[in-house]
């Protein structure tokens, strides 16, 4: 198992980046409330596929749980049982967590991939809990950091919970958002900690101080993002799919400030690019943060100027996670070079 640690550590950073990415693509195609209740959809745990399927039939079987949709409101089953010719109201109950009764194939099997996802990942999680015991007692931090990502994909879980539950509240979306890139720093600690992979980096602390503070602008820039987003998503539902040359047509605060501070964080890295060139420290990892970066400016400005483009919403999010990601482990590799400098 230890053996095969570090693999394991890696395939489940993947997983974590399909769930940012499906998630990414629920909020795209508006389908987070695709599924009304959590952690099953309508009740089932595979979902409908057409609407009669929620709609009250005689003479059918109904578990536990299970919802229909009744005069534009969802009602759930009280307990097992079979209806009879007439719908009788005391087998059902009104699901009193928010008044959202819309079913929509396309947006529903979105959802429910998204959750699909959240458990795989989550299983691999565990697995990974399992694998790091075999560090206890050379490597505590690498045990207590796989325990951290197990419970924070259960809070991940919990959350996705709450946001349905909240018709998607703003600010729950963002915590969503955050744990996400804590869990995926987590991994990452663990993928480096257990490398055996011997690259030669030299050592300058202005670079270091550097790599802090990009990642820390990047954060930043992230969390500002889902606030535009949920800007966008408003407008959406007031002026609708089809008109996106006026989503951003009055924007409030938060868009010109995640706008101006992207040059903040262009010319910082282009610093942090020139140091790690002149000095040659052999952070090539640098170069992946360059290309991302153009492709998030790229993405956000044709979002802006050419009316959000099928897509772009989803690049530039995940775009932001991976910069994220690769931020974080040159400062895991940087680290690690000047204490090793240090030492000498």
């Amino acid at each position: 198992m230890k053996k095969n640690f570090n693999t394991i550590a890696k395939v489940t950073l993947v997983l974590v980046y399909f769930v940012i990415i499906a998630g990414a693509v629920v909020r795209m195609t508006g389908s987070g409330m695709g599924c009304p209740d959590w952690p099953k959809c309508f009740g089932y745990l595979i979902p409908p596929t057409e609407e009669a399927q929620l709609q009250w039939q005689p003479d059918h079987f109904y578990e536990d749980g299970m919802v229909i949709i009744v005069d534009e409101a969802l009602q759930v089953a009280k307990e097992d049982f079979t209806t009879t010719n007439s719908f009788n109201t005391t087998n059902w109950e009104p699901y009193t967590e928010h008044d959202y009764a819309t079913f929509n194939a396309f947006h529903t099997w979105v959802e429910y991939i998204n959750r699909l996802f959240g458990a795989l990942a989550g299983l691999a999680t565990l697995l990974l809990f399992i694998g790091s015991c075999w560090y206890w007692k050379e490597q505590k931090i690498i045990t207590l950091l796989s325990f951290f990502t197990v419970a924070g994909m259960g809070f991940q879980a919990w959350l996705g919970k709450t946001v349905v539950d909240s018709n998607l509240a703003p600010f729950k979306i963002t915590i969503h958002m955050v744990m996400a890139l804590v869990i995926v720093a987590a991994i990452l600690y663990i993928i480096h900690a257990t490398s055996n992979k011997v690259k030669a980096h030299t050592s300058d602390k202005l670079f270091t101080k550097l790599l802090y503070a990009s990642l820390l602008l990047t954060l930043v820039q992230t969390i500002l993002g889902t606030q535009v987003r949920q800007f966008v998503d408003e407008q959406i539902k007031t002026i609708g799919e089809t008109s996106q040359s006026l989503w951003l047509a009055n924007p409030e605060l938060d868009f010109y400030i995640h706008r101006t501070f992207s040059i903040v964080v262009l010319l910082l890295n282009i610093w942090l690019f020139y140091r790690f060139k002149k000095l040659q420290l052999g952070f090539t990892k640098v170069y992946w943060v360059m290309v991302l970066l153009g492709l998030e400016i790229l993405s956000g400005i044709a979002m802006y100027y050419f009316d959000f483009p099928f897509g772009t919403q989803t690049i530039h999010i995940v775009l932001a996670t991976i910069l994220f990601g690769i931020q974080f482990y040159l400062i895991l590799e940087a680290n690690k070079t000047q204490n090793k400098a240090e030492s000498l």
